[in-house]
């Protein structure tokens, strides 16, 4: 984390890195950004601007306010409670044998006293996991805490009782990134969960489908052009490739035959017949894979996007 005083700076409003009065806080994540690069320099600062208006000294001491802001990706809001048995409120070492034992059992006791509800343990353990998955696969916060809203939405509903926690949150990651319009498969969740089973898959897809009924989220329809990128740069190809990709596939929507067709596959389609065309020949075994897609999928939309000229044109892989 940034640190302000090692910079030379009270207040944080200078850093080496971002010219003076350039760094903007953002109250919604509690971040100091730099306007110019959109680096972040600092996370999770305690706020002290205020939220509401106040006229008169009784007002803004009544309404006065001190923490960090609240974060629904975060187990308990991002609120806690630590007692540090080493440590002063004030960072200062505890000295004395008898100070310290004190303070160890006064930790001791507020451990054994704060009992969390069932509830709140299993959204506590489902938002961990979530952000373990969605860090190692670079989802943006915002995508995080979407998912987590669902899965908090989920609980309070009672529709994550009776299934595995890893289900239930893969299925919100996935239907958050669809909700966002990010390019993203079940299959590409699975491989970062903790535990899964040859069933795994179907099981998200039926939490997927839960959680789109019962808490009425709206899933906007997913072009196969955003698919497009990460396909050609998985395959190493070159820019141009997913350029008349693209093509391709605006063309096909033209003519009605992407409706009702799985994006991932669409998209496969279009990449494979965008590297024929330049001579950058590619199966469509691995193009299929790259995709998350069967080779059968890849072929049979293949066909549907060469046309009726070229249909029967055998195609080697």
């Amino acid at each position: 984390m940034y640190n302000p005083e090692a910079s030379g700076s009270q207040d944080g409003d200078k850093d080496p890195r971002c010219p003076s009065g350039r760094i903007v806080f953002d109250a919604n994540t509690g971040a100091r950004v730099c306007a110019d690069t959109g680096e972040i320099l600092e996370e999770q600062v305690i706020g002290d601007e205020a939220e509401w208006r106040a006229y008169t000294p009784e007002e803004r001491a009544r309404r006065n306010r001190v923490g960090g802001p609240l974060s629904v990706a975060k187990p308990n809001w991002g609120v806690d409670v630590y007692l540090g048995a080493l440590h002063e409120g004030s960072g200062k070492h505890i000295r004395g044998l008898s100070k310290r034992i004190e303070a160890l059992r006064l930790q001791r006791s507020y451990r054994i006293g704060r009992t969390l509800s069932g509830l709140e343990k299993n959204i506590n353990q489902a938002l961990k996991i979530l952000d373990e998955i969605a860090t190692k696969m670079e989802l943006s916060e915002k995508v995080k805490d979407e998912a987590s809203k669902m899965y908090r939405d989920a609980t309070e509903k009672g529709l994550t009782r009776g299934r595995s926690i890893d289900s239930v949150v893969a299925a919100t990651l996935y239907a958050a990134c669809r909700k966002l319009r990010i390019p993203c498969t079940i299959d590409d969740i699975v491989k970062y969960l903790p535990t899964k089973s040859a069933d795994t898959k179907r099981e998200i897809a039926r939490c997927y489908r839960l959680l789109v009924r019962d808490l009425g989220v709206d899933i906007p329809v997913i072009e196969p052009e955003l698919f497009v990128t990460r396909i050609v740069s998985a395959l190493g190809l070159p820019d141009y490739v997913t350029i008349e990709a693209i093509k391709v596939l605006r063309e096909a929507r033209s003519r009605g035959i992407t409706a009702g067709k799985d994006p991932s596959g669409l998209s496969a389609a279009a990449v494979y017949l965008a590297a024929l065309k330049f001579g950058l020949r590619r199966t469509q075994k691995e193009i299929a894979h790259v995709a998350g897609v069967t080779e059968v999928t890849v072929r049979n939309r293949y066909k549907e996007l060469v046309g009726e000229d070229l249909k029967n044109e055998q195609v080697t892989s």
